[in-house]
């Protein structure tokens, strides 16, 4: 959004900006001191993809549109770099490897140094899961029982199999808001965030566990005393070095010394610009609903979930354990849904003359044909998904699992395309209420959902979610939270604000709250939860 210039910032106010890198695209949002986004700017980034699940990306490509993206907010906003006091990041958590001097290093046998990340959705690494899952060792009992392919150690094991030269070669193996960090501070220090859900760093013991590293096959690394993974973690929102290099604040276009505050996870951010809002952190789940889905929960005592991710100490809320779940393919999922369909391509040009994303367009359809956005659940009619297209994340931890559709007939028609968008939509629901209630079971209830992220942001989806699940939703004030949340990391480092739950109270606030429905509504989606769980299981058994 441009600022007109009868409204521009007079010169003594004061502002907060962060950064976002998602999968697809990597953001900045600037913020005044309520909360308020002023400005944004966003720059697309690479994907590169290779057979046998490898999805790759380049940190010099990133950077570079980090930096566009902040150039593009401030200029937009009107605000001159020295009254944006801090800056703070996110990013996906996605494995860079760099050599000797931040070198990038090609992580794939495309021998491209530029292809230097290992992306978080990149499944190379099952067979490494499996072994390590096989030995049992005590630190995953932090990872929900069970490591991930989407986890870094286990890729970190592919890379020293299969690319052993590369890996002897590393000087430092970062997860990409810790590179983030260090590239804009020269402060090797990771995050609690990061290195604890991604890693199995041990945050409530403060410490790295060197025996599962010899376990495993990556002891060099415990033998080296971690030096390449991170010797210092500190929480999110520290303050890192001397905040901006000068080489950084020249390419951001921002002031050097500009605090910059220990990053997070982009879902976690999420949670922080979420999980504040209508009472304690403790009631509300932080779901962010993107590319993948996350579900994120604070507890104050640890809770054992098996199949969720945790419980990681301080890796969100400072103080606080946090249960993190979710879907490896949400938004994603229903993209890969609806590009099967013979009316997708038709639609989708609909869609884009009408300046729509496909989701959308679908969602205004819908809309048109029933009372209520409750009743748009019967316009499913028959049609089930459980859309595990990049298996289960959470509560089954079982990468091996796929989707299942029943119910689709010969139609070639919009109708029909609506309602198999409305079954994909009610399935990523009732995947969701799995682990709301895996979570309950165990001793970890939660009262509300507080959603995020980009494909969660029509009434439809929300609404629909909120069915699905029994729960109340909460929108948020802030119309991009995973941006607020890296800007309250930032306010935190500068100062701003005591702690990371001040500055979440401060600057997030509930927008609009959606409540499930009763009645026939509830006893259709009783029914449907219990033909996807049916599916579910079948598909699991044919497997």
């Amino acid at each position: 959004m441009n600022t007109p210039s009868s409204a521009r910032p007079a010169g003594g106010e004061r502002y907060l900006v962060g950064v976002d890198v998602g999968t697809g695209s990597a953001r900045a949002g600037l913020f005044d001191m309520t909360g308020r986004m002023l400005a944004s700017g966003k720059r697309d980034i690479s994907l590169f993809r290779e057979p046998g699940a490898m999805v790759e990306q380049s940190s010099t490509e990133i950077w570079a549109a980090v930096c566009a993206s902040v150039r593009e907010a401030v200029a937009k906003a009107g605000v001159a770099p020295e009254q944006i006091i801090s800056l703070g990041f996110d990013a996906t958590c996605s494995l860079v490897v760099l050599g000797d001097g931040g070198k990038p290093l090609p992580v794939g046998p495309s021998e491209d140094p530029q292809r230097d990340i290992i992306v978080w959705m990149d499944h190379r690494a099952v067979e490494q899961v499996e072994r390590i899952n096989a030995k049992g060792h005590e630190v995953l009992r932090y990872v929900g029982g069970i490591i991930s392919p989407e986890m870094e150690t286990p890729k970190l094991l592919w890379l020293k199999e299969n690319r052993p030269q590369v890996f002897d070669a590393a000087w430092q193996f970062f997860d990409l808001a810790d590179f983030l960090t260090w590239r804009a501070t020269d402060d090797l220090a990771r995050s609690t965030c990061t290195v604890t859900c991604k890693w199995t760093y041990l945050a409530h013991e403060k410490r790295w566990d060197p025996s599962y590293f010899h376990d495993i096959g990556l002891g060099l690394l415990a033998d080296e005393d971690f030096v390449r993974i991170g010797q210092r973690v500190v929480e999110p929102g520290t303050p890192l070095g001397s905040g901006l290099t000068a080489k950084a604040a020249a390419e951001l276009g921002l002031a050097a010394g500009t605090p910059v505050g220990a990053g997070m996870i982009d879902a976690h951010a999420g949670g922080i610009g979420t999980v504040g809002v209508e009472g304690p952190p403790e009631n509300n789940l932080g779901y962010v609903f993107g590319t993948s889905s996350c579900t994120m929960t604070s507890t104050r005592e640890p809770v054992f979930v098996p199949g969720v991710w945790g419980p990681y100490y301080s890796a969100m809320v400072p103080g606080m354990w946090l249960n993190e779940g979710g879907q490896s393919a949400a938004g994603a999922a229903i993209e890969q849904l609806l590009s099967f369909h013979p009316a997708a391509g038709e639609a989708a040009a609909l869609a884009k003359a009408q300046g729509l994303s496909l989701p959308a367009f679908l969602a205004g359809l819908a809309a048109e044909n029933v009372p209520t956005l409750s009743a748009a659940a019967e316009l499913a009619d028959g049609v089930h998904v459980v859309p595990e297209f990049l298996g289960n994340r959470a509560p089954f931890a079982d990468p091996h699992a796929r989707a299942a559709i029943v119910g689709l007939g010969m139609e070639r028609d919009l109708a029909n395309l609506v309602s198999l968008y409305i079954a994909g939509l009610c399935g990523i629901g009732y995947g969701l209420r799995q682990i709301i209630d895996a979570q309950a079971a165990a001793g970890a209830p939660i009262d509300r959902i507080v959603i995020s992220g980009g494909a969660g942001q029509l009434d439809l989806v929300r609404q629909l979610l909120s069915d699905t699940t029994g729960k109340a939703l909460l929108a948020t004030r802030a119309e991009e939270p995973v941006l607020l949340g890296a800007a309250i990391l930032g306010s935190v480092a500068a100062g701003a604000f005591p702690d990371v739950r001040a500055a979440m109270a401060a600057l997030s606030a509930t927008d609009r709250t959606y409540q499930p429905a009763g009645a026939d509504i509830a006893a259709l989606h009783t029914k449907r939860y219990d033909a996807f769980t049916q599916l579910q299981t079948l598909a699991r058994e044919i497997r």
